[in-house]
């Protein structure tokens, strides 16, 4: 075998590792590859309480109840199935009721969502693009295309 052939033989398992290392990473990892959960995925998954996950969709209007001692608590809903959440902390500028809101926390065992940290639209037109597609599934979407 020349010296040639060697180093293509060693570069050829090399990427053939590499690419087998790559598959069984996104295999392991094919359910947390999502940007967040709609209130409907969480219902339908039945996700164990405890595990961490990101929530997303519209803060249902009439919804936001703030405490003084900076609690917060909030429905965030698909228009589908709606969930509960509680938030202890400040709120980011652009948080309001109507709008699109991702949350990142846990479901306890009670059904309601504790977030730790809430993340609000960047701008008027911002909404979470699967909670976009299920707007516009039941025709209720206002946004720009």
């Amino acid at each position: 075998m020349t010296r040639k052939q060697r180093r293509l033989t060693l570069i050829g398992v090399a990427g053939a590792v590499l690419a087998l290392a790559v598959g069984l990473i996104l295999f392991a990892l094919s359910d947390q590859i999502v940007f967040f959960q709609s209130p409907t995925d969480i219902a339908q998954k039945s996700i164990p309480a405890g595990q961490r996950i990101r929530l997303g969709g519209l803060v249902e209007e009439g919804s936001v109840v703030r405490s003084d001692d900076a609690h917060v608590a909030f429905t965030v809903t698909d228009l589908v199935s709606t969930i509960a959440v509680t938030y202890k902390g400040i709120l980011p500028d652009l948080f309001r009721e109507g709008q699109g809101v991702v949350a990142e926390g846990v479901v306890g065992p009670d059904g309601v969502f504790a977030a730790d940290s809430v993340l609000a639209k960047h701008d008027e037109n911002y909404v979470p693009k699967e909670v976009a597609e299920a707007l516009k599934e039941k025709g209720v979407w206002q946004g720009a295309d």
